[in-house]
């Protein structure tokens, strides 16, 4: 690697010579460092990038320091994009194609280490044919399995090569083609023979390899080769150095035991729980006896290293240094070992207690810095290098220079020490700067003892090369890190500590020196100095630059043919992607697919490799003469095994014993089994796994962080709208309306009405009347003299009550009303033409005038007089038609007294002339208007009456019954409204034969009634019985559809189908938003609607529609709803219905759209899914489902998904069986399961499976548990949520519960504390037989033996009888599994459930006040195996008995967890979890009490909880901080187990603070707490959306 620094720089003759050449055709440039390889290769990709318009350019360098200096050099270069891909930027997790695409497409040239692309390649997200140039920095790594020589034998070569035609052409032929190459290199070979070399590199990256060789002179005035030199040091004395720290440790280690160390006991204990010839059993015992063999335990290997690197100290640098050394690693060692300490997070807390242990045990002296003591235990060598740097320091401040000075060292550790040597050395310390370099990256991914090594660095890597590079540091001591792959400062001095490897370190090596006055020396040990070395590869390099300075040279007379080597087996390669499988990537790819399978505690899913035959013979570790058995080399067979959670048939894969090498086996059986992965579909066409795969997921995870997403969709459609609204003259339907003991009138509407009955259950709640039913029953169609009848008397009907927000002259309503003949109706028709025609202009041509609004009221003095003072007054105004309606009460004959005069007449104090006649009105105030849907929680209190002076008042020509409709008729519109809705949903979104058609009206809407409407019900309960059904039916589908996926696809698939987005876009795709009813009544406001508002919307609309349709058409189909709006209209939908859009143009177009969020638009799908379930049960919820695909690929009804599942398992089951050869043993679990949860199961296979953990070694020919608890989880949400839904109290009446108290209650009972503690109290008496020894009786009847008289005797005869004893076994003891974990963990949960029983017990079955065990039930910390039991068994309960819920049911009641469900209802179990208490009553709290307490910072609006945590002496504690301020007695205290403690001491210091505050009575809205976690669940609610519900 090497550029120039300068922003402008000039091409040379040779590096033009290169270009050309690297134009016509593939070449290598060998060129020295420093002679601007890195400009041509800026010039070759400026010019690529003009010709290749079509195609990007690729520029690859070994290591991520390059990468990250070279391509600053080319975005300087270049005028185009130039990207840079790093570990910084996780390429690995790039799963999606679209990522890769967008990359590509915005960038002319990247910048990457080669196995980013080569990962890219083999998943085929790049296609190589995409690429126009590679350029490989330091080519000469392309040999063997590098990823630079994978990259050309894997994507290269298979391409065919470039037309010559095509050479600087664009065109779409070329995609095919292989790209061009171009190598750089100062030193092109690896070993002693250059034409193997060449050819083998050549051949690898079809290049040819070149120098420059017209303008050779002009390169070699720009390359300055160093003088060589060499220095001598004395050969060490056999007499080796001494060490008193290195003797300390070499004394401890000699001492140590590998039979104690904690690994070797851990395998050996194992192994005693594990079966015998059982694979793991085998894998186990291979393993002991390699780790007793090796003595490859964490602690002995590295203390080991620790002896071996201090004795090469010690040799090589000396006594102090190996002191300093060994002192320093174990101070940093005994910091790491520390149980606080998280310095080394992979180290094992048993390994830190050993380790700590024994170096406790060094007794280690402190390293003396004493000037005499370091030069005193300084080596021959160190002496010969101070001198040979002075030396070189003075030489260069004689030709007026800086001294830059770099050592190449092999060995890390010996740099450590030398640096620390140098750095403190009496004549170094002021002349040099001493700097180092390691080259290793800092990971807390890595195992070894000598990381902390790591530690010792208190400059980064960065730091040190600029501190060099400005002057600050003059010499670096360095790994062959900087022999290639760091910009390095060129130095005038350059010294190998150690022999250059081969021939390409020597040649980087030396490069590094290349100031004009330079030199490279090395060090010779005194009488093994030997030149031949030396020459050796002085004459390689001259050979080497005679083969490519060589015009005869021609890469085609050459064998260009692929050496297949043993490894090599033709790649499998998916064609629609490209993406490939190869051998070497065969073992990273199943290693990937088993790491990110969702883990689970007790259990790490990894692929398992057996070797046949085995590495040891079966129980070596344990054999007295532990010796090595002949060696046997090959040919071997591999076995990979895959975890538990995958099939049978896929889990395991086997080669043949035919393959050379160990690694070869394994990589060819690691091949195979990813193949069957992917013909089983458990991976992508890019050979990923799905779960890894799937961009919407992603896409949804960004939803829920956004927490909120909005739809523009039209408005709700009009029901009013005329079914043809293209007529002019559109057909009246007449229709009898029936409300009460009213009389009926007569309805008209120009859409088709709805048949109401009183099966439909419409009711009228009037404050002063008794509940109405309502009725309407279709007539036939209106005539035009009826229409215009009903058009006036409409007019006047709804002017009496709404006149004020209406045009007299507008009669052109949607709907009309007319009076059927009866006594009342037709005497005040009679009145009404009276009046009218006692207007009548007499002087007039056209006879009476126009009806107006003075015609629908009479003065009531006049009135009284002309009709006799009736007293069937419907409506009494105080004043004009527009003024305030009265209820009339009577006409009042009897004279008030003088006060009563008084008061009367100061309310007309207006008027001058006013005087008390008799009779006077006496009225009283309607009662307010409202939505008379709404029932009335208690009765309505009586109105005040009170008088009006006649001759101000007037009487409205209305009966009393047409003013009660007046009244009514608003919300008997929106009662119609509402059916007339459902029913056009109906219509157009089920079919008509569908059964869906059957859910009643009722059911409907609600279910479409968003809570925003204030309808009495709204679809929040059904959206939440919705939910659950729709899981549990997606659930099934995807377990029949997909039976070799394991849990953790499932889960996935799943979340993504009943995701707010998978939900929302259905709801867009077949506009079911139209019919969500967010519209609503209020009384007060309301005014009727109007046929030219409905024509004019739909008008507006249709024009609206086609520029939409254009923008929707740019849009993808498949749009994702969380990041984008949403913009949908219709045709058909109009304005709001109930409440108008007022007049003006701007106004009705503004209100076509309205913003939805995605969650209201989701929750409406599941709320129709709730309807039909609880119309039809199950079945009609699976209909309502399918309607909706959800991305599923097909739907099935509900019992032939259940029918494939079993016979699934019947074929399982025989297989296994035919397999095997005999009956396959039932383990004896399995009898006292069933005898437990009360159900004895017809396919015993379902319950195996149910209780296989993971870790299980005995094959039972079933997968594990995580499957049928994956169902059991859905059958247990189901079971519970039905019943919370229709529960009921003691006393019958139904719960109703909202949407938050079922959450609560959900949350508490299948919560994994109360899952785990029902599993822990589960058990069965079993009874068994054992042979006692007793004495006979005196008289020795034996007919007389008895429990009671029976005497052990312990000489003579005795009588032996069997005796019953029980057993108890319990549920959890009935898991079957091979985990010593999980014993251990079910010993100590065992112990705390005892403990703690009696108190849970006690809590759920009190009488008074009962509270649900939040705390009691954390403090089990039960591991959630306990809790997966009890779903896996309800799982495989559900699928055994064909889907009976009600069997599920029974075994929940059986296993007591039914039993606890009835109680939270029946008894009210406060079920409220402590913090969320604390959370909401703190939410109440005034801000004001922040203030009080002198907060500085900015005030909030509720007071602020939080919970602080101490952690000292092995305890744990937590407080309740309000306000920053610990409440006091809050604090709770218990010791530290891990995660699970904290949460403990949280819990009880929740409950110790609600008992200090008193919050038990506090009232607390539940729905608030469902709503913020349903929030981080789903994402944010609808704006508008009311979700008050109070406890």
């Amino acid at each position: 690697m090497d550029h120039h620094a300068s922003g402008s720089i000039e091409t040379r003759g040779y590096q033009q010579e290169m270009l050309e050449e690297s134009l016509r055709q593939n070449i290598i440039i060998a060129m020295d460092t420093g002679s601007g390889k890195t400009h041509i290769a800026v010039l070759r990709l400026k010019h690529e990038s003009e010709r290749q318009l079509g195609k990007i350019s690729w520029f690859l360098a070994p290591t991520v320091a390059l990468c990250q200096q070279q391509s600053e050099v080319i975005k300087k270069g270049l005028p185009v994009s130039v990207g840079l891909i790093s570990g910084a930027l996780a390429p690995d997790q790039w799963k999606d194609a679209s990522l890769w695409k967008a990359v590509l497409n915005t960038h002319r040239v990247m910048v990457s280490t080669p196995q980013v692309l080569l990962d890219a390649l083999r998943h085929g997200y790049i296609i190589m044919g995409d690429i126009g140039l590679i350029i490989f920095d330091e080519a000469h790594h392309a040999v063997d399995n590098d990823p630079y020589n994978r990259i050309m034998q894997e994507f290269y070569h298979p391409l065919p090569p470039m037309h010559s035609g095509l050479n600087g052409v664009a065109s779409r032929q070329r995609h095919l083609e292989r790209p061009m190459i171009l190598g750089l290199t100062a030193s092109p070979i690896f070993g002693g023979n250059v034409d193997r070399a060449f050819q083998k590199i050549e051949l690898n990256l079809d290049c040819r390899i070149i120098s420059p060789r017209r303008q050779r002179k002009e390169l070699e005035q720009y390359v300055h080769r160093p003088v060589f030199k060499h220095i001598i040091y004395d050969t060490p004395s056999m007499d080796k150095p001494f060490s008193t720290n290195l003797a300390s440790l070499e004394y401890v280690y000699d001492q140590l035991n590998i039979e104690n160390d904690p690994y070797v006991k851990s395998l050996r204990h194992q192994l005693s729980k594990t079966i015998p010839h059982h694979p793991d059993y085998n894998r186990i015992d291979q393993q002991l006896s390699k780790t007793i063999q090796n003595q490859g335990t964490f602690t002995h290997k590295g203390l080991r290293d620790l002896i071996r690197s201090a004795q090469e100290i010690r040799d090589e640098v000396g006594a102090w240094a190996a002191d300093w050394y060994v002192a320093e690693v174990i101070q940093h060692g005994k910091k790491a070992a520390q149980a606080s300490e998280h310095i080394m997070l992979t180290w094992q807390s048993q390994e830190k207690a050993y380790l700590l242990d024994i170096i406790n045990q060094i007794q280690l002296t402190p390293v003396s810095y004493d000037p005499d003591d370091i030069v005193g235990e300084q080596s021959d060598k160190v002496s010969a290098l101070i001198q040979c740097l002075l030396n070189e320091k003075e030489e260069a401040e004689k030709n007026n220079e800086l001294f830059s000075g770099l050592v190449f060292v092999q060995r890390r550790d010996v740099v450590l020490a030398l640096t620390e040597l140098l750095k403190h050395h009496p004549v170094t310390k002021s002349e040099f700067n001493v700097g180092s370099l390691l080259g290793a990256s800092d990971s807390s991914h890595r195992h070894s003892f000598l990381d902390i090594t790591r530690k010792f660095l208190k400059n980064t890597q960065d730091e040190v090369l600029m501190d060099f590079k400005l002057g600050d540091k003059n010499l670096i001591i360095s790994t062959s890190v900087a022999e290639e792959g760091i910009d390095v400062q060129a130095c005038g001095c350059v010294i190998r500590w150690d022999q250059p490897p081969n021939m390409a370190s020597w040649a980087q090596s030396r490069g590094r020196a290349r100031r004009k006055r330079s030199t490279f020396i090395m060090m010779f040990e005194e009488g093994t100095m030997n030149h031949g070395n030396v020459l050796k590869w002085e004459k390689l390099e001259q050979e080497m630059v005679a083969r490519y300075l060589d015009p005869l040279r021609d890469l085609a007379t050459e064998q260009n043919e692929h050496i297949i080597d043993e490894e090599d087996c033709p790649p499998f390669r998916v064609e629609s992607t490209g993406a490939i499988l190869t051998l070497q990537s065969a073992i990273p790819h199943l290693n990937h697919f088993c790491a990110v399978m969702p883990q689970r505690g007790h259990f790490v899913y990894q692929p398992l490799y057996d070797l046949d035959p085995p590495d040891y013979p079966i129980g070596w570790h344990s054999f007295t003469s532990q010796h090595a058995s002949n060696p046997y080399s090959g040919p071997w067979s591999s076995t990979v095994t895959l975890p538990r959670v995958l099939d049978q048939r896929i889990r395991v894969t086997r080669t043949p014993r035919i393959y050379p090498t160990k690694v070869s086996a394994h990589r060819h059986a690691a091949f195979e089994a990813y193949k069957t992965l992917y013909n089983a579909g458990l991976l992508s066409d890019n050979l990923l796994p799905l779960i890894d795969e799937d961009p919407e997921v992603e896409e949804l995870k960004k939803d829920i962080e956004k927490r909120v997403s909005m739809a523009n969709v039209s408005s709700q459609i009009n029901p009013w709208v005329p079914d043809f609204a293209d007529q002019q003259d559109s057909v009246w339907f007449v229709s009898t309306l029936m409300v009460g003991e009213l009389p009926p009138i007569q309805m008209l509407t120009q859409s088709r009405p709805s048949l109401l009955t009183l099966a439909d259950d419409l009711k009228l709640h009037h404050p002063s009347m008794q509940t109405m039913d309502v009725r309407l029953e279709p007539m036939g169609n209106a005539s035009e003299e009826q229409v215009a009848e009903a058009r006036n008397y409409t007019r006047i009907l709804l002017w009496s009550i709404n006149g004020s927000r209406m045009k007299w002259n507008d009669t052109d309503f949607a709907y009309l009303f007319m009076p059927l003949s009866d006594k009342s109706s037709d005497e005040w028709r009679e009145r009404r033409e009276l009046w009218a025609l006692n207007r009548r202009d007499p002087n007039s041509d056209g006879g009476r005038d126009a009806l107006s609004p003075a015609d629908t009221v009479i003065s009531a003095l006049p009135f009284g007089d002309k009709f006799n003072y009736p007293t069937d007054i419907g409506m009494v105004c105080n004043g004009n038609s527009l003024s305030k309606g009265y209820e009339f009460v009577q006409w009042n004959w009897n004279c008030l007294t003088k006060g009563e005069e008084v008061l009367l007449l100061e309310k007309y104090s207006r008027y001058t002339d006013a005087e008390i006649q008799y009779p006077l009105l006496e009225v009283r105030p309607f009662h307010p208007r409202t939505n008379f849907l709404l029932p009335r929680t208690k009765p309505a209190s009586p109105q005040p009456t009170f008088f009006l002076l006649p001759q101000y008042a007037s009487i409205s020509l209305l009966s009393p019954p047409e003013i009660q409709y007046a009244f009514l008729i608003p919300s008997i519109l929106r009662a119609l409204a509402l059916h007339m809705t459902v029913d056009s949903l109906r219509t157009n979104i089920f079919t008509h034969n569908s059964i869906l058609s059957t859910i009643p009206n009722s059911l409907l809407i609600t279910a479409m009634c968003a809570p925003v409407s204030q309808e009495p019900q709204n679809y929040q309960r059904y959206e939440t019985l919705g939910d659950t059904v729709l899981k549990l039916i997606v659930c099934l589908q995807l377990l029949a559809e997909y039976p070799l996926w394991p849990e953790g696809y499932l889960t996935k698939r799943k979340d993504h189908s009943v995701s707010n987005v998978i939900l929302a876009k259905e709801n867009v795709a077949r506009e079911i938003y139209r019919w969500i009813i967010r519209d609503r009544l209020i009384g007060k406001k309301w005014k009727p609607l109007y046929v030219s508002q409905t024509v004019m919307s739909e008008k507006a609309l249709s024009e609206l529609a086609p520029e939409q349709d254009k923008k929707d058409d740019k849009k993808d189909d498949d749009m994702e709803m969380e990041s984008k709006t949403i913009t949908t209209t219709s045709s058909n939908a109009p304005t709001n219905a109930a409440t108008n859009v007022k007049e003006g143009k701007k106004k009705k177009t503004k209100n076509l759209q309205q913003s939805l969020s995605t969650k209201v638009l989701a929750d409406v799908i599941e709320s129709l899914i709730g309807a039909a379930y609880d119309h039809g049960g199950l079945s009609l919820g699976y209909e309502c489902a399918s309607l909706f695909k959800l991305n599923l690929n097909s739907w099935l009804p509900i019992p032939d998904r259940i029918t494939a599942l079993l016979e699934r398992a019947d074929s399982t089951y025989t297989s296994f069986q035919s397999a095997s050869f005999t009956e396959i043993q039932m383990p004896p679990q399995l009898s006292n399961v069933e005898k437990i949860i009360g159900y004895t199961f017809i396919r015993p296979i379902l319950l195996l499976e149910a209780l296989t953990h993971p870790s299980c070694q005995d094959d039972h020919g079933t997968i594990s548990y995580e499957r049928m608890e994956f169902l059991g989880d859905a059958v247990l949400d189901m079971v519970v949520t039905d019943y919370l839904f229709y529960a009921k109290g003691k006393d019958g009446v139904a719960k109703e519960y909202s949407p938050g108290h079922i959450f609560l209650r959900k949350s508490a009972a299948v919560n994994a504390h109360i899952l785990a503690f029902v599993c822990l109290k589960s058990k069965v008496e079993v009874k068994a037989q054992m042979p006692r020894a007793y004495a006979p009786d005196q008289d020795g009847a034996e007919e007389n033996f008895s429990t009671s008289n029976k005497r052990k005797r312990y000489r003579g005869e005795q009588k032996i009888l069997l005796e019953e004893e029980e057993h108890t076994v319990h549920l959890f003891k009935c898991l079957l599994h091979s985990s010593t974990r999980i014993l251990d963990d079910q010993e100590v949960t065992f112990a705390r459930f005892l403990k703690y029983e009696a108190e849970i017990t006690q809590e759920l079955e009190r009488k008074d006040s009962p509270i649900f065990p939040w705390a009691s039930l954390t403090r089990l910390q039960a591991p959630k195996f306990f809790s997966d039991m009890i779903e896996s068994i309800l799982g495989a309960v559900y699928l055994d008995s064909e889907g009976n819920l009600d069997v599920v049911r029974e075994v929940m009641r059986s296993l007591g967890l039914y039993g606890i469900l009835e109680r939270m209802v029946k008894e009210d179990l406060d079920v409220l979890h402590p913090v969320s208490r604390m959370s909401m009553w703190a939410s109440k709290q005034p801000a004001a009490a922040r203030s009080e307490q002198g907060s500085d910072v900015e005030e909030e609006t509720h007071l602020k909880v939080q919970y602080d945590y101490k952690k000292e002496k092995g305890r744990v504690s937590c407080g309740v901080l309000l306000d920053g301020v610990e409440l006091e007695g809050s604090r709770a205290e218990d010791v530290y187990k891990g995660r699970a403690s904290e949460e403990e001491v949280r819990l009880a210091a929740a409950e110790q603070a609600i008992k200090i505050l008193r919050l038990r009575d506090v009232g607390i809205s539940y729905e608030l707490v469902k709503k913020r976690k349903q929030n981080r669940k789903k994402g944010q609610n609808a704006s508008g959306t009311d979700a008050r519900t109070s406890s």
